[in-house]
């Protein structure tokens, strides 16, 4: 135990599909570590147990950040991890899956020297069997790990591509940066179960899929509320996947601020005898378009969201702790927000499963800057990760859209759009997906645009003026509007004593002033019912960008009633909530 409390970000990390604890070992911590600054290191041979390592590094974290013990911040082309791993005899008999939450960016993984895998994309997790490469003992597990985000091949998010941070882009992230860790399953195991709820028929469907090839298979699975049995099935895996649904008696809906979730075991059954049990939940929640609005649960719902970049101090791309994932849902939450934009990143699932649990709205999206939209070929970068994406975090109550791109300038070929806004639509009915955050749209479910002006009474004569046929839009040459909900999913964005930083417009010169601004530009956007929804620019500062309503410590800004004032603010009831 104590042991485990030294390990950092020991918390199982994909807590929708949970086995027991015996059944997976954390492996963060120190590993050997070693730049490849000529990314040569695969023609030497750095996979080979005889190669030399001369640093370490405290995984997950970064080799940029100061949590990771290495903190270097230049450019680094590829970097290498070694550590060994212990398995045991009985471990052997079974299978051995070695998982990452995140590498970035294009990943190569040995076992005892051999090739074990490799994934392409930085921000989704992966995983290899690794079960025909060990041997019982001692094993040693190396990592490589290239990374270029100039080249505009691959996104990249808010990752600068200047040798310092500037702007909008921040302090890099290369190799691991989520949780590493090995799990021990059977030899027929349940790969996956997808849910899918209703509320207004009361059903959850589910579609299970195993690996292995037993012909004599079941799943039954056991749904629960708050420690009472609900209802339990058993059905058929005849082709190692199924599809079914139950039906609920008495519904309890996942709602804002209002996470009901029901607990579910599954338990894979092999000729009656059962060799896999694994955890989850789900919520039972219908997000729906009609009447120009967002309606959760058949009423609309307006979404007061904060955009929020998941960058720290000490981890950069990575938390310092499970609880400093929580604690940013919560700031956020005091100060009358229902929901964030998860800007320019993936989040880990750790994030979201605080979300689902406190009745949080987000919005996924991707990190697409970076990405040269000029090319269709880099569709294969960016849309195979993406529908990594979108399968992993499918199941997240919490996840109210999709939103591929942000702010895609012109100039690129609009069949990439098209082609992502199809993917995602035909992977996931259940929700809303806006092509490209801000401009320039070419198929959206969701009108959203992009407007930082800090003048109240232009902002509340703009937004005033809004109506269901007519909207504002600054890029109404480049992109057209054709009736649908109405978002404003960036604005405010102002500066407070920013001494070296920066934000939008001018800087308001007195709290007073600030007060009276944000009042003023959210209550335009709140009164109009053909307004669905805000975003506000953002959380916390990042680095220069000092226009957070915390500092990037998470650290207050401001005084109390600056805080009350916008806790005020955003409980007002919005127009199209008096419907």
């Amino acid at each position: 135990m104590k042991e485990a409390l030294m390990i950092p970000r020991s918390e199982y990390p994909r807590p929708q599909f949970q086995r027991e604890e015996s059944s997976w070992q954390c492996l963060n911590g120190p590993w050997q570590f070693a730049f490849d600054f000529g990314n040569s290191g695969i023609d030497r041979k750095l996979y080979m147990p005889e190669a030399e390592f001369d640093r370490e590094i405290v995984v997950p974290f970064c080799p940029e950040s100061r949590l990771s013990g290495v903190e270097y911040k230049d450019f680094i082309s590829a970097v290498w991890y070694r550590r060994t791993i212990r398995i045991a005899k009985a471990q052997l008999e079974n299978r051995v899956l070695l998982h990452f939450g995140a590498v970035d960016y294009h990943a190569i993984v040995y076992v005892n020297g051999e090739k074990a895998g490799e994934h392409r994309g930085g921000y989704v997790s992966f995983s290899f069997d690794i079960t025909a490469l060990l041997r019982e003992g001692e094993n040693l597990l190396v990592v490589y790990a290239e990374d270029d985000n100039r080249h505009g091949l691959q996104p990249k998010g808010k990752q600068s591509s200047l040798f310092h941070s500037h702007g909008c882009d921040y302090t890099r992230t290369t190799g691991i940066w989520q949780t590493v860790w090995l799990e021990f399953v059977p030899k027929t195991y349940l790969k996956s179960v997808k849910t899918q709820s209703d509320y207004r028929n009361r059903t959850v469907t589910f579609t299970a899929a195993m690996a292995g090839q037993e012909a004599d298979a079941t799943l039954r699975a056991c749904i629960s509320f708050e420690g009472c049995v609900q209802k339990e099935v058993e059905v058929a895996l005849n082709t190692g996947k199924t599809t079914f649904t139950v039906e609920l008696d008495a519904v309890k809906l996942w709602d804002v601020g209002q996470p009901n979730l029901y607990d579910v075991t599954y338990t894979l059954y092999v000729k009656g005898t059962a060799v896999d049990t694994v955890a989850g939940y789900f919520g039972v929640r219908t997000v729906e378009l009609r009447d120009h609005a967002i309606y959760l649960n058949g009423r609309p719902v307006f979404q007061r969201l904060i955009l929020d970049q998941g960058f720290y101090p000490d981890g950069i791309y990575t938390a310092p702790t499970d609880e400093a994932l929580r604690r940013d849902i919560e700031l956020s939450m005091e100060l009358g927000f229902n929901g964030a934009r998860l800007h320019q990143k993936v989040f880990e699932e750790r994030f979201l499963y605080w979300a689902d649990h406190m009745g949080y709205l987000v919005w996924g999206e991707h990190a697409s800057w970076g990405l040269d939209l000029h090319k269709m070929e880099n569709l294969a970068n960016f849309g195979a990760e993406w529908m990594e994406i979108v399968e992993r975090d499918f199941n997240h109550p919490a996840i109210v859209g999709w939103c591929p791109f942000n702010e895609t300038w012109g100039g690129q070929d609009p069949r990439l759009l098209q082609m992502m806004y199809a993917i995602t639509k035909a992977m996931d009915t259940t929700r809303p997906v806006i092509d490209t955050s801000g401009n320039y749209h070419v198929v959206t479910d969701i009108y959203d645009i992009h407007d930082y002006e800090q003048d109240v009474d232009i902002f509340a004569q703009r937004y005033g003026a809004v109506t269901r046929e007519k909207v504002y839009d600054k890029f109404e040459k480049q992109q057209y509007y054709e009736g649908q909900p109405y978002f404003i999913s960036e604005y405010g964005g102002a500066s407070w004593n920013a001494s070296e930083g920066w934000g939008y417009g001018s800087a308001p010169k007195t709290e007073e002033e600030f007060m009276q601004r944000y009042a003023g530009l959210t209550t335009a956007l709140m009164t109009n019912e053909a307004i669905c929804a805000f975003c506000y620019t953002q959380l916390t500062d990042v680095e220069q960008e000092q226009n957070g309503l915390y500092q990037y410590d998470r650290s207050k800004k401001f005084s109390d009633a600056v805080y009350q004032a916008i806790r005020d603010t955003n409980r007002q009831t919005a127009a199209i909530e008096r419907r």
